[in-house]
């Protein structure tokens, strides 16, 4: 974006001047050249031991160039070196063609070695403004392979350093937007902050800078390669937010409201300081985010995330409206930015799902590991039982479980787990992750392999087979790490699965847990064991079952059993059916555990049983409780007091006509 800017602004550039390179190369050798250009390169370019691999160029006509060593750069007749030669006639000079048409033929390169034989021949004629960009086109097609710096053969080139000489001696001719834009090109390539041409071109930006003349755009593209150079703290960056501050944000174009953010988002440490004006451009980008690429989206909520913009909630809904119709044009970091920031902030759109649902189950099998445990996590924290995604997730687990990390895999466990969910092909699933786990036991951190496991007994597919090396001091030990104790979720997790030991493998005869390692209660601050009754539902179906027993006397609350659930309403029994107070401990011949469930014991918007619910409710009915059920949507299909009364008999008595106390 920043080169196709540049090349718009130069096209209405009508003078060009003639300096550093044509005197560099008439009043000294090309070798002296060569000699002072490596000198002053090569300590940020490349390595003092690296063997020079020089490129000699023939530009003659339609000549092709080769390296010294024999291999061919670029396969000989080339279409690019035939339209280079259209402007290597004598009468076709840099100073007869308009700029439009230089910068066209420059951006139809595709490798360094075409830029620099196509200004080989023009040296001597060279504008600034044109070498810096030739110069900018070179750093920016020239990194192969996704290597971070420039081949030695281009940072050996006599061009190259004659282009990197003239932009050094003459920064003060170049346009604003030409500057800055070639010294974020020189950023890009990580280059040595306290070196000759950047130290050239970072002066003359802090002089027009100092001087308040430059543009919005031209102070962005600055701030984020002062980021680079010197860091989030030099005093330089904070001139140019201080006169971003004060720019009027209509004049800002949508590039630059994203730019904006990112050179924010590297400012964590003051954020307090430009909280004022983060609310203002919050509430200003509302209006800009129809116009927004799908990487801007992307980059927008990774810094809301960053700067922690809780308060940014109707920037993040709008952003997620727009979101969902880009997900397939989204690259997958870009995608993983997006779905970290919706679970950040809470932020769930049924449209947003199906779309990714769609996305998901047709390229799955494509998507980076992050993404595909990233996708599941946010199922898992939204309560989202996406039966398409989880499906895909499992085939992809299943396929190509090798590529995923320990961290990655139980993010991609645990909400299986969390939402009480058996794919199609969970035989293969959960013997591909025993397998995975057997193999690599010893690379999962403790806790990680702990959380995996507990997902795993929530949908009753018990790791038996992992029990004893969970429960041996050993493994207990490494759990807790130089802690003084064992945190409360870990003790807490640890104690379910060895109630799940107990309860559904009769079979198992390992290692059992160690009593000091037990909790009391299952209930938990982040609730994740257990969740508590809500109270508004239980004051609702209180007023009932005081109308339908007699009394309040014959209900108790939450009652925490000797098992570590507590029991949102107990109701105890005789032998002969009639309710006793819940005082009364002697003759109880039955206990009657009433799970008054609300919306968030349940998937969203769906009646499926989150997993913590149903093991709960699963091992009260195998200590003998008679579990009775009474979810919210039943609840709010009454519509009287004396509806309340029966439906709760229905379900306490359905045998019975009356009831007896």
């Amino acid at each position: 974006m920043a080169l196709i800017t540049l090349w718009r602004n130069l096209c209405h550039l009508s003078d060009f001047r003639i300096h550093g390179a044509l005197a560099a190369l008439k009043n000294h050798p090309i070798i002296h050249v060569h000699k002072v250009a490596e000198e002053r390169l090569c300590p940020w370019f490349c390595s003092p031991q690296a063997e020079p691999l020089g490129v000699r160029f023939h530009h003659s006509c339609c000549k092709n160039f080769h390296s010294e060593n024999g291999n061919d750069l670029h396969p000989a007749g080339e279409p690019v070196f035939s339209e280079a030669h259209v402007w290597d006639r004598p009468e076709q000079s840099l100073t007869s063609v308009d700029e439009p048409t230089f910068y066209r033929r420059l951006n139809s390169f595709t490798s360094s070695e075409e830029v620099l034989s196509f200004i080989s021949c023009k040296l001597q004629t060279l504008p600034d403004t044109l070498a810096a960009g030739a110069l900018q086109r070179i750093c920016e097609v020239g990194r192969k392979d996704g290597d971070e710096k420039l081949p030695k053969e281009i940072l050996k080139n006599r061009v190259f350093q004659a282009l990197c000489i003239q932009c050094e001696q003459e920064p003060s001719g170049l346009p604003d937007t030409v500057l800055v834009t070639t010294l974020q090109a020189l950023t890009l390539l990580h280059v040595d902050p306290h070196r000759g041409l950047v130290l050239s071109l970072v002066a003359e930006c802090q002089r027009r800078l100092k001087g308040g003349g430059l543009e919005v755009h031209s102070l962005c593209i600055l701030g984020e390669s002062l980021i680079i150079l010197q860091g989030p703290g030099c005093a330089t960056l904070e001139l140019v937010i201080g006169q971003l501050k004060r720019e009027k944000l209509e004049e800002f174009t949508p590039e630059d409201i994203v730019a904006l953010y990112r050179i924010l988002q590297a400012c964590t440490e003051k954020v307090g300081q430009h909280q004022a004006f983060l609310n203002k451009l919050n509430n200003f980008s509302l209006s800009v985010v129809y116009s927004l690429t799908p990487t801007s989206m992307s980059q927008i909520l990774s810094a809301l995330v960053v700067l922690d913009q809780t308060q940014a909630l109707p920037l993040v809904i709008k952003l997620g409206k727009y979101v969902v119709r880009h997900i397939p044009r989204f690259t997958n970091e870009e995608l993983r930015k997006v779905l970290e920031a919706f679970i950040y902030f809470g932020h769930n759109d049924r449209f947003f799902t199906k779309a990714l649902e769609q996305h998901v189950a047709s390229v799955c099998l494509t998507l980076d590991p992050e993404v595909v445990s990233k996708v599941t996590e946010y199922c898992g924290r939204k309560r989202i039982l996406s039966k398409p995604i989880l499906d895909a997730v499992a085939e992809t687990f299943v396929c190509q479980s090798e590529k995923f990390s320990p961290h990655q895999i139980s993010e991609l466990i645990e909400p299986f787990g969390k939402l009480n969910y058996l794919p199609p092909n969970a035989s293969a699933f959960f013997r591909k992750l025993e397998d995975t786990l057997l193999t690599h036991f010893n690379y999962f951190p403790p806790k990680t392999l702990l959380k995996i496991l507990h997902s795993c007994s929530l949908i009753e597919c018990h790791p038996v087979n992992f029990m004893a090396k969970i429960f041996s001091p050993y493994f207990l030990q490494k759990l807790q790490g130089e802690e003084s104790y064992l945190d409360r979720l870990s003790l807490a997790q640890l104690t379910q699965l060895f109630l799940t030991s107990v309860l559904e493998c009769p079979f198992y005869k390992g290692q059992k847990l160690l009593p000091k390692y037990r909790v009391r209660s299952f209930l938990t601050p982040c609730s994740s064991l257990e969740t508590p009754v809500d109270f508004q539902l239980y004051k609702f179906v209180k007023i009932g079952l005081v109308d339908l027993l007699g009394a309040r006397l014959y209900f108790a609350p939450k009652v925490l059993t000797p098992y570590c659930y507590t029991i949102d309403v107990e109701i105890k029994l005789d032998e002969e059916g009639l309710v006793l107070p819940f005082t009364v401990n002697e003759d109880v011949h039955k206990r009657v555990a009433l799970c008054i469930d609300d919306p968030n014991r349940f998937s969203l918007n769906t009646k499926h049983l989150l997993g913590k619910e149903a093991v709960k409710q699963r091992h009260l009915r195998l200590l003998g409780f008679h579990v009775v059920q009474i979810p919210y949507y039943e609840i709010e299909l009454l519509k009287s007091r004396v509806e309340l009364v029966e439906y709760l008999q229905r379900k306490l008595f359905p045998q019975k006509v009356g009831v007896r106390w």
